[in-house]
């Protein structure tokens, strides 16, 4: 990717060097953004997603290192230089730490700051490249990604919790199956899991809030009603023929009980 492709983001909160760095590096052909504190960096970030960030240690409203350990809490593995003073050797130490790609100590010669950019750049896109392309499931207008657990709904990432992940990650593998709480609860929480099966009702409804147009007429994570609560699943394929309508809506099956009466309710 040549330069004029790439965007940096300059966090930066003394305006001359600020200002100096945006224009050597619009000199190089990089496109950037610049941002003068904490908050406003962190923002910029998330929200543009450069391709690179120049970071200063010491900025109002926050750290250089809070903010770059925000920004790793939310998964971003953007590369980050620290600019930083070089009696600052200890927050350099927590910078690589936190993650880090390197760093340049004030005052710093212009040419080797552009040589790391290149050179930082250049390693994040033969990371990237040596990547597996990762697979993603989907289901009507929902797409998720088995191996980071992340979700989308029309291109729009979900903000999901890890739990609320895995239970979509398990439905999704299998569009139509029907599940048990009990099976839920093994799937999802694990074998040693004490808690209520009760759990898994608070996180559908919690999942149906984010993933769902309407999450009182839901499309996607149906309730199926008709099982009793000794019911099996291997039970329920066997009294599956039992049953007097299916119908198949994109990204959805319903199973209408016509003979069996209520208990467990099913996600699918």
């Amino acid at each position: 990717m040549s330069p004029e492709h790439e965007t940096v983001l300059v966090i930066e909160d003394e305006p001359a060097i600020r200002e100096g760095l945006e224009m050597n590096l619009r000199a190089e052909g990089y496109r950037v953004l610049t941002a003068g504190d904490s908050p406003t960096g962190l923002k910029l970030c998330l929200k543009r997603q450069p391709d690179l960030v120049l970071l200063d240690l010491m900025l109002p409203g926050g750290s250089g290192l809070d903010l770059l350990a925000a920004l790793r809490k939310e998964g971003s593995e953007v590369p980050v230089l620290i600019l930083t003073a070089l009696s600052e050797e200890e927050d350099i130490v927590k910078g690589l730490k936190l993650g880090a790609d390197d760093y340049v100590t004030k005052p710093f010669r212009v040419a080797e700051l552009l040589a790391r950019v290149g050179a930082a750049l250049r390693r994040a896109q033969v990371a990237k490249a040596a990547e597996p392309a990762r697979v993603r499931v989907r289901v009507g207008r929902l797409e998720v990604e088995p191996e980071s657990g992340k979700a989308w709904q029309d291109g729009q990432e979900l903000k999901l919790t890890r739990r609320e992940q895995q239970l979509l990650l398990t439905l999704a593998r299998h569009p139509g199956r029907v599940y048990g709480r009990d099976q839920i609860l093994r799937l999802c929480w694990g074998d040693e899991y004490e808690g209520t099966s009760r759990t898994v009702d608070n996180f559908v409804c919690s999942l149906r809030a984010k993933v769902e147009e309407d999450p009182g007429k839901p499309r996607h994570l149906v309730t199926v009603r008709g099982l009793g609560d000794g019911q099996e699943l291997c039970r329920f394929r066997e009294v599956r023929a039992q049953w007097t309508r299916l119908e198949q809506v994109a990204g959805r099956v319903d199973y209408v009980d016509g003979s069996l009466g209520a208990g467990t309710s099913f996600w699918i």
